[in-house]
């Protein structure tokens, strides 16, 4: 399950316990992308614990030679109408400098592989809705928006 834009000089690798400080700074720098930077409290602590003693989500990081240069945050959920599991991207991003080389699509693919190997019954995410070069980015690839569905958030009380 390895996905290579058009060059040898990219890869994509698991996140290691090392890797955490350098996903919180790419988690950071999506946030101020997608305008939310205040609404980041992640902390290298609970991203290790997360990632790494509970389980909850797994993560990779895209990099040209030994260059970081993006990452993809995932968990695995449950349909109940296919009886699967199914694969959920939180989250993708990929420095803007970086863009057009086709690592986005190699991260996505990445991802595709892994459901697949898992037999999941679908892979899905959510896209804001003023991000309009990720939703043709999506559609380019043959992503289909779910319109007739609104996400809903409640935050329990901590």
């Amino acid at each position: 399950m390895h996905v290579n834009p058009m060059n040898n000089m990219f890869s994509i690798k698991p996140v290691t316990p090392g890797d955490v400080p350098l996903l919180l700074t790419f988690i950071r720098h999506l946030a101020v992308y997608e305008k939310m930077e205040n609404e980041v409290v992640a902390t290298e602590a609970q991203l290790h614990t997360e990632l790494f003693e509970r389980g909850s989500a797994q993560a990779v990081l895209a990099y040209e030679n030994e260059t970081p240069v993006g990452f993809a945050l995932y968990f695995f959920n449950f349909s109940t109408f296919l009886s699967r599991r199914g694969l959920y991207l939180e989250d993708l991003f990929v420095l803007p400098e970086y863009r057009g080389r086709g690592y986005g699509k190699a991260l996505l693919m990445y991802l595709r592989d892994i459901a697949q190997h898992e037999q999941c019954g679908r892979m899905e995410w959510s896209v804001l809705n003023w991000n309009k070069p990720a939703i043709d980015f999506y559609e380019s690839l043959g992503a289909k928006a779910m319109n007739e569905w609104t996400v809903y958030r409640l935050m329990p009380s901590t």
